[in-house]
């Protein structure tokens, strides 16, 4: 099994500023402990990459492209909310970070590793079509979706999406697309309010969206049960070409911005439900992209795990 593995120290030149959760130490953290483990080596270094603008506009118009570029070069804050803080670097991290998705893409599609994991930043699922959210500004996998439909003729893609809060954005990009299987757990209610069970999509792509809202407090027996009565039927059903993950840490029950009870070893299991899927269906080929996930200790902890599953390397 090769896995590719993509990190690059200019994703820490995102500047969110002091106190902002999504801070440049998520990955620092997570890398020096990823950098112990005695399988690191084996990994394929995958290498960051600027998006081009053809693949970026298949998610996003041209003109809210142009309007991240504007705020980061012309020295703004933030954009759209406060909560999207940018710096003059920020435009340039966010299209290397979701070019190396892409390039991680190449990889599987050539044969040249099996799966992928992309730990960068800033993440991406709550970002629309034409509008920066909750951290993000492109929505990484959505765009890794739409390149590896246009580039590689895939049919299907399913996007597997259990970060804490509801992936609005990519949820919405692919409303109506009945080729894009959404399917998230998360915490409801909860930031950003959107993701109730009735959230099924909309016209041909009505049944193409598979929400399971859970309840604060919820953890590690509950996602299973999700996992085995509802999620892996209807993923498996679909028989998807490519599977995606978009991977926030942050349902951990150490996590400070959410009010689930993962325990570290949940995500493991979840990976692994996630690669039999692949296996099942597309000769394995998965990419999982980082999203949230916010006390640092437990960031690490669950991206090595994640990690070490999806390489297939057993505890030392």
């Amino acid at each position: 099994m090769q896995t590719s593995f993509l990190y690059n120290p200019l994703f820490l030149n995102h500047d969110t500023g002091a106190g902002h959760p999504e801070r440049s130490a998520r990955l620092t953290a997570a890398h020096d402990l990823l950098f112990q483990q005695p399988w690191y080596g084996a990994l394929k270094q995958a290498e960051a990459r600027v998006a081009e603008s053809v693949w970026i506009n298949q998610v996003h118009s041209n003109l809210y492209e142009n309007r991240i570029l504007t705020a980061c070069r012309g020295g703004e804050n933030y954009i759209d909310t406060p909560d999207v803080m940018v710096s003059l670097d920020s435009y340039d991290v966010a299209v290397q970070a979701a070019g190396g998705v892409l390039g991680i893409a190449d990889q599987i599609m050539s044969g040249e590793v099996d799966n992928g994991f992309a730990m960068i930043r800033p993440p991406g699922h709550h970002a629309e079509a034409d509008q920066a959210m909750g951290f993000c500004l492109f929505n990484n996998i959505a765009i890794a979706a739409r390149y590896l439909q246009h580039q590689y003729g895939l049919e299907r893609i399913l996007i597997l999406d259990w970060d804490v809060h509801h992936g609005n954005g990519t949820q919405h990009i692919f409303d109506t697309d009945p080729s894009v299987f959404y399917i998230s757990l998360h915490q409801f209610p909860h930031y950003p309010g959107t993701g109730s069970r009735s959230e099924q999509g909309m016209g041909k792509g009505e049944g193409a969206t598979l929400n399971c809202p859970m309840s604060a407090g919820m953890g590690d027996q509950h996602y299973r049960e999700a996992f085995r009565e509802v999620i892996m039927p209807k993923a498996r059903a679909f028989s998807p070409d490519m599977v995606l993950v978009s991977a926030g840490f942050d349902a951990h029950v150490a996590d400070p911005l959410g009010s689930m009870a993962l325990s570290t070893s949940s995500y493991g299991w979840m990976t692994q439900m996630m690669m039999e899927l692949a296996d099942s269906c597309c000769n394995g080929r998965l990419i999982s992209v980082l999203e949230g996930g916010y006390d640092l200790g437990a960031l690490a902890e669950s991206v090595t795990e994640h990690l070490r599953v999806l390489s297939q390397n057993s505890i030392a």
